[in-house]
């Protein structure tokens, strides 16, 4: 099987991004790909992995077209998938403010963002798809915020200086997601797509060198099932997790892309981590998740620290000129609205010096005090108020009368399984939507853009590309029979087997711990030589200790999650290596890699375009070989590079 997959991935990342002006390739992309007869989408069999906003607007598309889908989640339903918990809103440049905004401008701020490490091509295809997707939302009934008038309503977010956000309320991720749950599920009662709930994926299975199917566990009787088509999707979202503490839900996790990988599937940048700013701060060693704060809270709150280390007065005792508002302090332009990787640091920066508050000392100031004084309660609680009575609910604080706690947690993972302009992999055949893949956010994704990217890739961009794939596949019969499938089921079974047997005396939770907080201490907001090949020494003590160790609960043959989480945290246990070497290699800072080796005399961080201005691509040679990395080039020609600023 390896030789299979070296032969399958040897040669130069291909990125086929087209030819020609950077406004009309997509236009030009489109017309050139080849099409399905539609009297000959019905004797395709497509499989989507999750259901969160790419994974449902895909399967919805591709059903709608014609194809047969089959679509897969872990959770008991569709609509529990995590996109539903996006709180702030999503781009798209309809300049309904009349504020300057256009397409261009988006695609601007994004590759800026990103701190210029993102391909251009695939960053204006998403600009250029924005306005579409509203259009989308509001036909399916979204209920975007509105003005007084009627129309649109739209708010700012940070690394912009144009209100391009379109949001309801706090609860933008559930809105767009039932849209999409809606279009799915009206494609499931009409028969073009079958639901498969309580299924995970644990193996894509190759034939020919094409992605032609998965292995999947029924979470519910543990029977490991093969089901064969003629493409899979993956749209299963980011890693976040592997850090333990994080703003993810805690069932999402790498498997499905990690057993893509180490099928020949690249993983490219997987060290472009990022850690959100506006997140309620740990409160104790056994907190098993953390809670985020959207990042819309910025647009009216702001940040501040006391002048004074140790000052452990209340907010209300502070004086005005006693207190730091230390992002507008230091950026003027952009103020409490700057990237979430610069205001990440910065809010790092005042703790670790002592400024932190709470009675842990651990975060800082979120205020709305001056915000509710100009506008009025009523005015917050319309836009913010759900948000407002969740923090309260969690912290037993009323964020109306004192000023929210706050600081940087592990959110979103711009780094993802590698994939060309047309969302394949480096496995024809294998495709990765949304948060899977790593092309349009670079080293630091923009609040509001993920819903975007997912919808995008779902609903505009796989319909396209997969019929230009699908028209020259050769219409061979694969199906369950095929040995392929036997031998990746008979290994999954076999890796089933292997770790209920261990038998261990570590719960598994005991282990992911110890492997978040090596992540978060050495391959987190910052990261240094020393400490990347600490991390990577540690990573493989805690992998040898799992193996002989762990402790998995039950049965295969029933509902077991202690099984499900131990095969989730052997996956991070492996990737958690993968990123600590892809930080150690970047020698450069740039977004939400931060090398302190590497930043300006200012602290911020500095790039080295002359030799890091590439995607690296990781390519797995073996459980027991390391792996080799393959370098795609970033060609800018639209975009000038310079030392990223907002001040």
């Amino acid at each position: 099987m390896l030789n299979e997959v070296k032969s399958r991935s040897a040669g130069k990342l291909e990125s086929k991004v087209p030819t020609g002006k950077l406004e009309e390739k997509w236009t030009n992309h489109k017309f050139k790909l080849k099409l399905v007869n539609p009297a000959n989408k019905r004797k395709y069999n497509i499989i989507v992995i999750g259901t969160g906003l790419a994974g449902a607007s895909a399967a919805a598309s591709l059903a709608e077209l014609g194809y047969n889908v089959k679509a897969f989640c872990f959770q008991d339903s569709a609509r529990r998938a995590h996109s539903i918990a996006a709180q702030g809103g999503i781009n798209a440049a309809k300049n309904y403010q009349n504020d300057g905004d256009s397409v261009f401008r988006l695609f601007y701020d994004t590759i800026k963002g990103g701190d210029y490490r993102s391909r251009e091509a695939n960053v204006y295809r998403l600009a250029e798809l924005s306005v579409n997707i509203i259009d989308q939302c509001v036909a399916q009934g979204v209920p975007f915020a509105r003005e007084y008038g009627g129309l649109l309503d739209n708010r700012s977010f940070g690394g912009a200086q144009v209100s391009r956000t379109f949001y309801a309320r706090g609860q933008t991720g559930q809105q767009l997601l039932l849209g999409a749950y809606s279009a799915l599920m009206r494609q499931v009662g009409l028969r073009k797509v079958e639901m498969f709930p309580r299924h995970e994926m644990l193996d894509v299975v190759v034939v020919d060198g094409k992605a032609r199917g998965i292995i999947a566990r029924n979470m519910i009787t543990g029977e490991i099932e093969s089901h064969s088509g003629d493409a899979v999707l993956l749209c299963t979202g980011g890693y976040g997790n592997a850090y333990f503490l994080s703003t993810n839900a805690k069932g999402s996790n790498v498997t499905a892309a990690w057993r893509a990988y180490k099928k020949g599937a690249f993983f490219a940048n997987p060290c472009f981590t990022q850690i959100h700013p506006t997140c309620i701060p740990v409160t104790g060693h056994y907190q098993s998740k953390l809670t985020l704060m959207s990042e819309s809270l910025r647009n009216d709150g702001r940040v501040w620290v006391p002048k004074k280390p140790d000052d452990k007065r209340k907010p209300d005792q502070i004086p005005e000129d006693e207190r730091d508002y230390f992002l507008e302090r230091k950026y003027p332009s952009f103020g409490n609205l700057v990237p979430r990787d610069v205001a990440s640091r910065n809010a790092k920066e005042q703790v670790d010096s002592g400024k932190g508050v709470g009675e842990r000392m651990n975060a800082v100031y979120l205020d709305f005090a001056d915000a509710i004084n100009r506008l009025g309660a009523d005015n917050i609680k319309e836009k913010y108020g759900n948000l407002f009575d969740m923090y309260k609910r969690i912290t037993d604080e009323d964020p109306y009368k004192v000023p929210m706690r706050i600081y940087p947690a592990v959110h979103y993972t711009m780094g993802g399984l590698w994939v060309d302009y047309n969302l394949m992999t480096t496995i024809p055949g294998l495709y990765a939507l949304g948060e899977c893949n790593f092309s349009d956010h670079g080293a630091n994704r923009l609040g509001a853009s993920a819903l975007m990217q997912g919808l995008a890739d779902g609903y505009f961009v796989i319909p396209y590309t997969l019929s230009g794939y699908l028209a020259d596949l050769k219409r061979d019969k694969v199906d369950e029979n095929h040995p392929a499938f036997k031998e990746a089921a008979n290994a999954v079974n076999d890796s089933v087997k292997n770790l209920l047997s261990i038998n261990g005396k570590k719960t598994v939770d005991e282990l992911h711990r110890e492997l978040g907080q090596v992540m978060w201490d050495n391959v987190g907001m910052a990261r240094n030589e020393k400490g990347l090949k600490e991390a990577i020494s540690k990573i493989k003590e805690i992998r040898e200790d799992f193996w002989k160790n762990v402790k998995v609960l039950g049965e295969n043959e029933e509902l077991n999650q202690s099984l499900e989480k131990a095969g989730r945290v052997a996956d991070f246990l492996e990737l958690g290596e993968l990123i600590a070497r892809d930080a150690l290699h970047r020698n450069e800072s740039c977004g939400g890699h931060f090398r302190e080796e590497y930043q300006t005399e200012e602290n911020e961080a500095k790039r080295d375009d002359e030799n890091f201005a590439y995607a690296a691509a990781w390519e797995f040679n073996g459980d027991n070989a390391e792996p080799e990395m393959h370098k795609e080039e970033l060609v800018f020609e639209n975009v000038q590079l310079t030392q990223r600023s907002y001040k």
